[in-house]
Protein backbone atom coordinates (compact mmCIF):
# COMPACT_ATOMS: atom_id res chain seq x y z
CA UNK A 1 0.00 0.00 0.00
CA UNK A 2 1.33 3.43 -0.98
CA UNK A 3 0.20 6.26 1.27
CA UNK A 4 0.07 9.98 0.64
CA UNK A 5 1.18 11.00 4.13
CA UNK A 6 0.51 14.70 3.58
CA UNK A 7 -3.11 14.01 2.63
CA UNK A 8 -3.41 11.48 5.44
CA UNK A 9 -2.21 14.02 8.01
CA UNK A 10 -4.84 16.48 6.82
CA UNK A 11 -7.55 13.87 7.31
CA UNK A 12 -6.28 12.83 10.74
CA UNK A 13 -6.12 16.44 11.90
CA UNK A 14 -9.82 16.79 11.12
CA UNK A 15 -10.55 13.65 13.12
CA UNK A 16 -8.58 14.99 16.09
CA UNK A 17 -10.21 18.42 15.87
CA UNK A 18 -13.69 16.90 15.82
CA UNK A 19 -12.96 14.78 18.89
CA UNK A 20 -11.37 17.77 20.61
CA UNK A 21 -14.42 19.89 19.90
CA UNK A 22 -16.59 17.27 21.58
CA UNK A 23 -14.26 17.16 24.60
CA UNK A 24 -14.35 20.94 24.92
CA UNK A 25 -18.15 21.08 24.97
CA UNK A 26 -18.30 18.29 27.56
CA UNK A 27 -15.93 20.08 29.91
CA UNK A 28 -18.50 22.85 30.40
CA UNK A 29 -21.03 20.46 31.95
CA UNK A 30 -18.76 17.74 33.36
CA UNK A 31 -19.09 16.80 37.02
CA UNK A 32 -16.91 14.63 39.20
CA UNK A 33 -19.84 12.26 39.77
CA UNK A 34 -19.37 11.17 36.14
CA UNK A 35 -15.91 9.73 36.82
CA UNK A 36 -15.21 6.00 36.75
CA UNK A 37 -12.16 4.45 38.40
CA UNK A 38 -10.27 1.84 36.37
CA UNK A 39 -7.56 1.36 39.01
CA UNK A 40 -5.57 3.29 41.59
CA UNK A 41 -5.41 6.89 40.35
CA UNK A 42 -6.55 5.68 36.91
CA UNK A 43 -9.68 7.57 35.88
CA UNK A 44 -12.01 7.36 32.89
CA UNK A 45 -15.36 8.84 31.89
CA UNK A 46 -17.97 8.71 29.17
CA UNK A 47 -16.02 11.53 27.50
CA UNK A 48 -12.97 9.30 26.96
CA UNK A 49 -15.11 6.48 25.61
CA UNK A 50 -17.25 8.62 23.32
CA UNK A 51 -14.20 10.43 21.99
CA UNK A 52 -12.58 7.08 21.23
CA UNK A 53 -15.64 5.80 19.38
CA UNK A 54 -15.74 8.98 17.28
CA UNK A 55 -12.05 8.68 16.43
CA UNK A 56 -12.13 4.96 15.63
CA UNK A 57 -15.18 5.38 13.40
CA UNK A 58 -13.59 8.21 11.44
CA UNK A 59 -10.17 6.56 11.15
CA UNK A 60 -11.83 3.38 9.88
CA UNK A 61 -13.29 5.43 7.05
CA UNK A 62 -9.81 6.67 6.13
CA UNK A 63 -8.11 3.23 6.26
CA UNK A 64 -10.63 0.38 6.56
CA UNK A 65 -7.98 -2.33 6.83
CA UNK A 66 -5.87 -0.74 9.56
CA UNK A 67 -5.70 -2.16 13.09
CA UNK A 68 -6.08 -0.24 16.32
CA UNK A 69 -4.02 0.07 19.49
CA UNK A 70 -6.16 2.20 21.80
CA UNK A 71 -6.61 3.05 25.47
CA UNK A 72 -10.22 2.23 26.19
CA UNK A 73 -12.65 -0.29 24.67
CA UNK A 74 -11.67 -0.76 21.04
CA UNK A 75 -9.45 -3.76 20.36
CA UNK A 76 -8.26 -5.36 17.13
CA UNK A 77 -5.50 -7.59 15.88
CA UNK A 78 -2.29 -6.01 14.63
CA UNK A 79 -2.24 -5.29 10.92
CA UNK A 80 0.31 -3.93 8.46
CA UNK A 81 -0.82 -0.43 9.49
CA UNK A 82 -2.14 0.35 12.97
CA UNK A 83 -3.69 3.44 14.50
CA UNK A 84 -2.41 4.21 18.01
CA UNK A 85 -4.99 6.36 19.76
CA UNK A 86 -5.39 8.15 23.07
CA UNK A 87 -8.86 9.74 22.93
CA UNK A 88 -8.21 11.96 25.97
CA UNK A 89 -4.65 12.16 27.28
CA UNK A 90 -4.69 13.98 30.60
CA UNK A 91 -8.00 12.62 31.85
CA UNK A 92 -7.18 13.60 35.44
CA UNK A 93 -6.59 17.19 34.35
CA UNK A 94 -9.88 17.15 32.44
CA UNK A 95 -11.81 15.69 35.38
CA UNK A 96 -10.52 18.37 37.75
CA UNK A 97 -10.89 21.23 35.28
CA UNK A 98 -7.14 21.78 34.96
CA UNK A 99 -6.01 22.97 31.51
CA UNK A 100 -3.91 20.67 29.34
CA UNK A 101 -5.52 17.57 27.90
CA UNK A 102 -5.16 16.26 24.41
CA UNK A 103 -6.23 13.91 21.64
CA UNK A 104 -3.34 11.83 20.29
CA UNK A 105 -3.43 9.81 17.05
CA UNK A 106 -0.50 8.05 15.36
CA UNK A 107 -0.11 5.62 12.48
CA UNK A 108 2.37 2.78 12.92
CA UNK A 109 3.74 0.24 10.46
CA UNK A 110 6.39 -2.38 11.20
CA UNK A 111 7.28 -0.66 14.44
CA UNK A 112 7.74 2.77 12.85
CA UNK A 113 5.52 5.78 13.44
CA UNK A 114 4.87 7.47 10.09
CA UNK A 115 2.22 10.05 11.00
CA UNK A 116 1.21 11.71 14.24
CA UNK A 117 -1.32 14.31 15.36
CA UNK A 118 -1.76 15.76 18.84
CA UNK A 119 -4.55 18.26 19.50
CA UNK A 120 -4.16 20.08 22.82
CA UNK A 121 -7.77 21.01 23.43
CA UNK A 122 -7.57 23.69 26.09
CA UNK A 123 -5.07 25.84 24.11
CA UNK A 124 -6.54 24.96 20.71
CA UNK A 125 -3.12 23.89 19.46
CA UNK A 126 -2.86 21.16 16.83
CA UNK A 127 0.57 19.58 16.35
CA UNK A 128 1.36 17.13 13.59
CA UNK A 129 4.17 15.45 11.70
CA UNK A 130 4.76 12.89 8.99
CA UNK A 131 7.86 10.77 8.53
CA UNK A 132 10.52 12.92 6.81
CA UNK A 133 7.95 15.69 6.35
CA UNK A 134 8.72 18.06 9.23
CA UNK A 135 6.70 19.06 12.27
CA UNK A 136 4.01 21.74 12.53
CA UNK A 137 1.72 23.51 14.98
CA UNK A 138 -1.42 25.24 13.69
CA UNK A 139 0.12 25.45 10.22
CA UNK A 140 3.54 26.76 11.25
CA UNK A 141 6.71 24.70 11.13
CA UNK A 142 8.19 24.07 14.57
CA UNK A 143 11.59 23.02 15.86
CA UNK A 144 13.18 22.10 19.15
CA UNK A 145 15.06 24.67 21.24
CA UNK A 146 18.70 25.60 20.73
CA UNK A 147 19.65 25.55 24.41
CA UNK A 148 22.91 23.66 24.55
CA UNK A 149 23.38 22.81 28.23
CA UNK A 150 21.30 21.17 30.90
CA UNK A 151 21.86 24.15 33.18
CA UNK A 152 19.93 26.32 30.71
CA UNK A 153 17.14 23.80 30.21
CA UNK A 154 13.60 23.27 31.44
CA UNK A 155 12.67 19.62 31.97
CA UNK A 156 9.22 18.04 31.81
CA UNK A 157 8.25 14.74 33.41
CA UNK A 158 5.29 12.76 34.64
CA UNK A 159 4.96 11.59 38.23
CA UNK A 160 4.32 7.89 38.89
CA UNK A 161 0.66 7.43 39.81
CA UNK A 162 0.37 3.72 40.55
CA UNK A 163 3.54 1.88 39.47
CA UNK A 164 6.05 2.85 42.15
CA UNK A 165 8.54 0.07 41.39
CA UNK A 166 11.18 2.53 40.17
CA UNK A 167 10.46 5.29 42.65
CA UNK A 168 13.97 5.47 44.14
CA UNK A 169 15.50 5.88 40.69
CA UNK A 170 12.86 8.42 39.75
CA UNK A 171 13.47 10.52 42.86
CA UNK A 172 17.23 10.55 42.21
CA UNK A 173 16.58 11.72 38.64
CA UNK A 174 14.12 14.34 39.82
CA UNK A 175 16.53 15.68 42.44
CA UNK A 176 19.32 15.93 39.87
CA UNK A 177 17.06 17.92 37.53
CA UNK A 178 16.00 20.22 40.36
CA UNK A 179 19.62 20.97 41.19
CA UNK A 180 21.03 21.29 37.67
CA UNK A 181 18.32 22.79 35.42
CA UNK A 182 16.00 25.81 35.28
CA UNK A 183 13.34 23.57 36.83
CA UNK A 184 10.98 20.67 36.35
CA UNK A 185 7.39 20.81 35.08
CA UNK A 186 4.71 18.13 35.52
CA UNK A 187 2.02 19.11 33.03
CA UNK A 188 -0.10 15.98 33.33
CA UNK A 189 -0.50 14.94 29.69
CA UNK A 190 2.46 13.17 28.12
CA UNK A 191 1.34 13.85 24.55
CA UNK A 192 1.39 17.58 25.31
CA UNK A 193 4.76 17.31 27.10
CA UNK A 194 6.27 15.86 23.94
CA UNK A 195 4.79 18.53 21.71
CA UNK A 196 5.98 21.28 24.05
CA UNK A 197 9.48 19.86 23.64
CA UNK A 198 9.05 19.77 19.86
CA UNK A 199 8.19 23.47 19.73
CA UNK A 200 10.93 24.56 22.14
CA UNK A 201 8.97 25.25 25.32
CA UNK A 202 10.86 22.58 27.26
CA UNK A 203 14.18 20.97 26.43
CA UNK A 204 13.92 17.42 27.80
CA UNK A 205 11.31 14.95 28.95
CA UNK A 206 11.44 11.60 30.74
CA UNK A 207 8.85 9.26 32.19
CA UNK A 208 8.30 5.58 32.84
CA UNK A 209 5.17 3.42 32.75
CA UNK A 210 3.75 5.13 29.68
CA UNK A 211 1.78 3.25 27.04
CA UNK A 212 2.14 3.43 23.24
CA UNK A 213 -0.91 5.69 22.90
CA UNK A 214 0.67 8.21 25.30
CA UNK A 215 3.84 8.70 23.26
CA UNK A 216 3.50 7.49 19.66
CA UNK A 217 2.33 10.70 17.98
CA UNK A 218 4.34 13.09 20.14
CA UNK A 219 7.56 11.16 19.68
CA UNK A 220 7.37 11.45 15.89
CA UNK A 221 6.62 15.16 16.21
CA UNK A 222 9.79 15.57 18.32
CA UNK A 223 11.92 13.64 15.84
CA UNK A 224 10.62 15.66 12.90
CA UNK A 225 11.26 18.86 14.87
CA UNK A 226 14.93 17.89 15.26
CA UNK A 227 14.90 16.24 18.70
CA UNK A 228 15.88 12.81 19.97
CA UNK A 229 13.73 9.99 21.34
CA UNK A 230 15.03 6.90 23.12
CA UNK A 231 14.53 4.53 26.01
CA UNK A 232 16.47 5.14 29.21
CA UNK A 233 19.45 3.18 27.87
CA UNK A 234 19.68 5.28 24.73
CA UNK A 235 18.10 2.57 22.56
CA UNK A 236 14.97 2.48 20.42
CA UNK A 237 12.69 0.44 22.69
CA UNK A 238 10.59 3.41 23.76
CA UNK A 239 7.26 2.64 22.09
CA UNK A 240 6.30 -0.57 23.86
CA UNK A 241 8.81 -0.77 26.73
CA UNK A 242 7.11 1.80 29.00
CA UNK A 243 10.00 4.25 29.28
CA UNK A 244 10.94 7.25 27.19
CA UNK A 245 13.55 10.01 27.24
CA UNK A 246 13.50 12.91 24.79
CA UNK A 247 15.71 15.96 24.31
CA UNK A 248 16.36 18.78 21.89
CA UNK A 249 19.41 16.82 20.74
CA UNK A 250 21.92 19.37 21.99
CA UNK A 251 21.69 18.20 25.60
CA UNK A 252 21.21 14.53 24.79
CA UNK A 253 24.63 13.40 26.01
CA UNK A 254 24.38 15.42 29.21
CA UNK A 255 20.85 14.16 29.85
CA UNK A 256 22.17 10.60 30.00
CA UNK A 257 23.14 11.42 33.60
CA UNK A 258 19.43 11.71 34.42
CA UNK A 259 18.27 8.57 32.65
CA UNK A 260 21.31 6.71 33.98
CA UNK A 261 19.71 6.62 37.42
CA UNK A 262 17.27 4.03 36.05
CA UNK A 263 19.98 1.65 34.78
Amino acid sequence: MTLNLHKLADQVRQVALEAGGYIRTQRDTFGYHMVEVKGINDLVSHVDRTSEKMIVTNLHKIMPDAGFIVEEDTLSSRQEYNWIVDPLDGTTNFVHGVPCYAVSIALETRGLIIAGVVYEVSRNECFWATKNGGAFMNGNRISVSQRASLSQSLVATGFPIYNFSRMDSYMHALEYCMRHTHGVRRIGAAAADLCYLACGRVDAFFEYNLNPWDVAAGALIIQEAGGTVSDFSGGNNWLFEKEIACTNGLINKEFEIVTGFFN
